[in-house]
């Protein structure tokens, strides 16, 4: 039988740690899209969840090597939903418990470089909806008073504000990145 959730995440880490909770209680993660997750039941603690953001997308040639290795290790990508074209950067693995730890950053290094692939991404989405908020309030100002411009302007305020929710949710990827490279430092 099989359980639709819908949730949505901000962080990978607690969607990740909420996988893993599900999966503890016997529901195994078949397919995702945003903010859908679709689980069959199983044995509890059957799987364990991995999040990822690729380097570069699925078809990308890193990334096909990368998803070889991964399935070589015994760890198979969850299949998005159908039709689903975005989050083509974003993977879930699982890994059958039974086959011991699944962990996918072993060394500082890759950690940090997988937080700042997050990091960009948040400050890429956050500078482009700044500059189409900007350019929205700008055409407002350009036009007279009408309803296109009062439109334009609503919807430059709501992007702005948008571009800041993307800037502050890169500000913890950003903290864990600098405790990274903290604790490295004291190691080494």
């Amino acid at each position: 039988m099989s359980h639709t959730v819908r949730k949505i995440f901000i962080d990978f880490e607690k969607e990740e740690e909420w996988l893993n909770d599900m999966a503890a209680k016997g529901l195994a993660l078949t397919e995702f899209s945003w903010a859908r997750y679709v689980f069959e039941e199983s044995g509890k603690g059957e799987y364990i969840y991995r999040i990822e953001l690729l380097e570069d997308g699925i078809k990308g040639a890193k990334s096909v090597e990368y998803l070889q290795f991964m399935e070589e290790a015994g760890a198979e990508r969850v299949p998005m939903n159908k039709g689903q074209v975005s989050y083509n950067k974003w993977v879930i693995f699982r890994r059958r418990a039974s086959e011991g730890p699944f962990i996918i950053y072993s060394d500082t290094d890759s950690k940090i470089k997988h937080y700042r692939r997050i990091h960009r991404l948040w400050i890429s989405l956050a500078l482009m909806e700044f500059i189409i908020g900007f350019m929205n309030v700008g055409l407002m100002a350009l036009d007279n008073v009408s309803i296109v411009s009062n439109i334009n302007l609503v919807t430059g305020l709501l992007l702005l504000v948008l571009g800041a929710a993307f800037l502050l949710f890169s500000l913890p990827v950003h903290q864990k990145i600098k405790k990274l490279q903290s604790d490295k430092l004291i190691r080494d």
